[in-house]
């Protein structure tokens, strides 16, 4: 591992200061909240840091509160805390599910929830170190390499996928990211936070060299909104979902007022299905119309040679959970 310094962030207007002053003078310097997926980059060389700015320092930014009818997650709160909050689980239950499922114990004990929507692909060529797009090279070698788990949405010239649990539930949930540089503010919704390899193929989020994501909030739902996240895995434990669907809807006894469904797992960025959506608004959720909509989910998906089981499995999991949540 390359030498690094180690700098205490008072807050995170500091922390995007110390980020600022120390990438002007030619250093590399990088964010470090939990640090479990960080500190192996790292290690590999394959983020460069000659600088470390500590968030765990801050103090208060761990906790989750309401404010005008709104929830405010901090990003330092750990995904431990956020599956187990009594407020997560009971309004907003796709998101409490989605942190429980990431990874162990022991990383949901110590990743936030900054770091987990803004954590790099796990695409095992960028992760050995091959010269690939996310690499700084020219090539995504997962195109004719192995690409099991890769992109079947939005790919290209890149076709990793986003590896993050929350994220799906919080574009589901139509949660903002309040962002902090060093010389402002600014709040995104989430499903701007992402970016694709076609808008910035060395970037998955929208975060400049010098920004923070400080917080999320999470507006108020109608009392009537069922949610619910599932994933498919390769196996138990310590991995990443080969397919997932967040869910949110709002019911009026047996018919779906709106609804919100984003999938993981399938495209660079959370996959959001607006034709869907607009299939089941106004609709009561049979399994007729809940096949339909399956089948809709899937309308542009382009596998690669290896993953073509993906059509087949997404489709199972969007049918079979809108049907299960809407009974």
């Amino acid at each position: 591992m390359r030498a690094f310094s180690n700098v205490n962030a008072k807050d995170f207007k500091d922390a995007a200061s110390q980020l600022k002053q120390h990438n002007d003078l030619g250093k590399s310097a990088v964010i470090v909240g939990g640090g479990s997926d960080l500190l192996g980059l790292v290690k590999e060389h394959l983020v460069p840091a000659d600088v470390l700015v500590n968030l765990k320092s801050i103090r208060g930014m761990d906790q989750i509160t309401e404010k005008g009818g709104d929830v405010i997650i901090g990003g330092l709160t750990t995904l431990d805390t956020l599956s187990h909050h009594p407020l997560i689980q009971s309004r907003y239950r796709v998101l409490a599910e989605a942190a429980g499922s990431v990874a162990t114990p022991q990383i949901r004990n110590v990743g936030t929830i900054a770091g987990n929507v803004s954590q790099r692909p796990w695409c095992w060529y960028f992760r050995n170190g091959f010269p690939c797009f996310k690499n700084g090279g020219k090539t995504c070698f997962s195109v004719t390499g192995e690409n099991d788990h890769h992109a079947i949405f939005g790919g290209g010239p890149s076709y990793i996928v986003h590896p993050s649990d929350t994220a799906p539930a919080l574009v589901a949930l139509r949660a903002k990211f309040r962002i902090i540089g060093p010389t402002g503010e600014r709040t995104v919704a989430a499903e701007d936070f992402f970016t694709g390899p076609r808008v910035n193929v060395e970037r998955e989020n929208i975060l400049t060299k010098d920004e923070v994501l400080s917080e999320v909030h999470l507006p108020g739902l109608p009392k009537n909104t069922r949610s619910t996240y599932h994933k498919e895995l390769d196996r138990e434990a310590w991995t990443h979902a080969i397919v997932s669907v967040a869910l949110v809807l709002e019911m009026d006894k047996q018919t779906c007022r709106s609804a919100r469904v984003v999938l993981g797992g399938v495209a660079p960025i959370p996959w959001r299905l607006k034709k869907v959506e607009a299939m089941l608004a106004g609709q009561k959720i049979t399994p007729e119309l809940a096949a339909k909509a399956a089948e809709v989910a899937l309308e542009g998906a382009q596998p690669l040679a290896k993953n073509k089981y993906k059509v087949p499995l997404t489709k199972a999991i969007v049918k079979r959970n809108l049907i299960s949540l809407s009974a």
